[in-house]
């Protein structure tokens, strides 16, 4: 099954390159980076060792869709998408965090609570809570990036105490992750969905502080189909989801669980097909628009060609 598995570009200008997870990097002069979304995925911070047939294009047109959205919310990273798979934006300084926000406790959460404990990022979560309940406020609980192996939780307190964010740009943070929570929650509803928990990256360019690499897509987010949420709820049953989750838990059912030492099972081609469509089918509800698959025949070189013009207009 043909993907786009990784990248191996040298643009004019380039000073470096960085191959994470699922994004192949290309840092244009210090100022630009080109960011290209591959179909490799990751579960438990681990990538796969098979690629997902167009969920680079699903990740990063969505993520196009929504950054048009928002960008009177927050300021955002994008200076255009010239294909479907690729990004390009202002380079800016990362913070060291994800901003992961929570309406329903469910995913990591979710295990946490199931383990015994009752406060996750300093943040306290009421006894007798069931799995994918509301909370009465959404949560806001960040986690430190992990260079490799798996991302650690962290409270706010912690954050500011080890100068990883100044306190008045946490502060302002905050308040876009909450805004921009809200709006996902309000659009979401509109196609049917629920926005039920999703994580934010931040990165500040000459003191402004810009929204990173992708918003409210499969890889960040996680949605329930809102018609049913409260039936199978009363029934204490699994909800009707479209995220990566189904993902972690056929991982976990073949015994895997980001263990550290351990193999990932290989994907099946039956699996593979049924994330390429739980993909498509968020993209396609999530956005009220059909998806048209870009083929991949001559994929890298005409995504090469594009990124080249695109950089010399902006250079220009």
């Amino acid at each position: 099954m043909k993907a786009l598995i990784a990248t191996n570009f040298f643009f004019p200008k380039q000073k470096n390159f960085y191959r994470g997870k699922v994004r192949d990097v290309y840092n244009i002069n210090e100022d630009v980076l080109v960011m290209i979304a591959t179909d490799r995925i990751s579960a438990f911070d681990v990538v796969m060792t098979k690629a997902i047939p167009y969920k680079g294009q699903v990740l990063n047109q969505t993520a196009a869709f929504f950054f048009e959205l928002t960008k009177n919310i927050v300021p955002n990273w994008i200076i255009s998408t010239p294909h479907t798979n690729v990004t390009i934006g202002h380079k800016c300084i990362p913070y060291q965090v994800e901003i992961v926000i929570r309406g329903y406790l469910t995913g990591h959460a979710w295990r946490e609570y199931k383990s015994g404990k009752r406060s996750i990022c300093g943040i306290e979560m009421p006894d007798g809570m069931i799995e994918n309940q509301k909370f009465e406020t959404p949560i806001i609980t960040p986690t430190i990036k992990a260079t490799s192996g798996h991302d650690t939780d962290i409270s706010k307190a912690e954050i500011i105490e080890k100068g990883l964010v100044n306190a008045a740009d946490f502060e302002l943070i905050e308040k876009y992750t909450r805004d921009l929570y809200a709006f996902g929650t309000d659009f979401a509803l509109k196609q049917g969905l629920i926005l039920v928990d999703t994580k934010y990256e931040f990165g500040n360019k000459n003191g402004t502080i810009y929204l990173m690499d992708e918003v409210h897509t499969p890889d960040s987010s996680r949605y329930f189909y809102a018609d049913t949420y409260n039936e199978i709820q009363a029934r204490d049953q699994n909800q009707r989801q479209l995220s990566k989750e189904f993902v972690r838990q056929w991982l976990i059912s073949e015994g895997f669980h980001g263990q550290e030492g351990a193999t990932a099972p290989i994907f099946p081609d039956d699996l593979i097909e049924s994330i390429t469509n739980r993909y498509v089918e968020l993209y396609q509800n999530i956005t009220g628009k059909k998806f048209e698959k870009n083929g991949y025949d001559n994929f890298e070189d005409n995504m090469e060609k594009v990124i080249v013009a695109e950089l010399e207009k902006i250079s220009n």
